[in-house]
């Protein structure tokens, strides 16, 4: 008997596979932390339901005394191995005591579960694939729903499905928040069949800026698919005669209507930077390079929105850490690198 038992996972959303390891977890020791990942940031197809809302379908399917030994824990996906399996650790010592036996449960279902191996001192029990549910199935059942069609769309799912994420399911479906997925996920899987027929998948390479002006960053609002009205920072696609450096003032000057001289943002280049995590974007392997400006002298540029943007904006970098879950993809963990946001755990 262990005296903390640990599962690691998004449940995007609750399944049965996923309450057959809980179950797991609670016969092996007398406390059960579950950490819920990809927790505070906008809702997408490929995650649409809050660390909240994951919580109550997890909690609801238990009985009162089993729920009781249950600690739920969100943890942001931090798009840094390090990073994150740190801020893993360190949430799971605030509530098992010291010198606690820790059990980490799990079944490595693909590569996305190499993160069970980041954790040498616990205890690995490593399961086989628990009643071979996944979680992308039963999104893509709901996010391609017909109108008034969610019984037959899930009907081949409904066995896998527990009542409480059910009942969740039918309480989004038609609302604001599940036509906004339903076409962002229609425009991902487009997007994505639109290079399918490539002999391998393709890398995308991209450029965005990063801007501070006293005491301001720089921001714009999507005015497109995906994350249509999410905070980004400038930026976009390096087409095929840009230098990065060409790509970055282009995109800087097209999203904000921007007259920038290059001369002065050669004097306010800061840093460069590559984020390439392999799940920082929906719409395939995505890698960015970041260039950190900061303007030194008078009031922030006048800006308005331009090109795909829906609205350019200076936002106080003091607002910007109550504002994570209006950020698109890892923007929020890019401006997190240069200015320091969140407390490192």
């Amino acid at each position: 008997m262990h005296d903390t038992a640990l599962l690691i996972g998004r449940f995007q959303p609750v399944h049965i596979g996923h309450l057959a390891l809980l179950r797991q977890a609670l016969a092996r020791a007398r406390q059960v932390i579950v950490i819920l990942g990809s927790a505070h940031q906008a809702r997408t197809p490929r995650n649409p339901f809050s660390w909240q809302e994951r919580e109550a379908m997890l909690r609801a399917a238990l009985p009162e005394d089993e729920a009781a030994r249950l600690v739920t824990l969100p943890v942001r996906d931090y798009y840094d191995q390090d990073r994150w399996s740190a801020a893993v650790q360190a949430a799971v010592a605030a509530h098992a005591p010291a010198g606690a036996r820790i059990a980490l449960v799990g079944h490595f279902k693909d590569a996305s579960s190499s993160y069970l191996s980041w954790f040498p001192g616990w205890e690995l029990i490593e399961l086989p694939r628990q009643d071979g549910m996944d979680a992308t199935a039963i999104r893509d059942a709901w996010l391609g729903v017909a109108p008034g069609g969610l019984d037959a769309a899930l009907a081949p799912l409904a066995n896998g499905i527990p009542p409480a994420t059910r009942a969740l399911l039918e309480r989004l479906t038609d609302t604001p928040i599940h036509t906004q997925l339903q076409q962002e996920w229609r425009m991902l899987r487009d997007y994505r069949a639109s290079w399918a027929c490539a002999p391998y998948p393709p890398t995308f390479v991209t450029v965005d800026a990063l801007v501070q002006s006293q005491g301001h960053v720089l921001l714009v609002r999507r005015g497109g698919l995906p994350g249509r009205g999410l905070l980004a920072l400038p930026g976009g696609f390096v087409e095929p005669r840009d230098t990065l450096w060409q790509a970055c003032l282009r995109e800087l000057t097209e999203e904000t209507h921007w007259p920038v001289s290059e001369a002065a943002m050669r004097a306010a280049l800061r840093s460069v930077a590559v984020f390439d995590h392999p799940d920082r974007s929906q719409r395939g392997r995505t890698i960015t390079h970041v260039h950190h400006f900061v303007l030194e002298d008078g009031a922030p540029p006048a800006v308005r929105a331009g090109d795909d943007a829906g609205e350019a904006l200076w936002l106080p970098s003091a607002q910007l850490a109550g504002l994570e879950a209006e950020f698109f993809e890892d923007h929020f963990h890019i401006v997190d690198h240069f200015l320091g946001l969140t407390t490192a755990p």
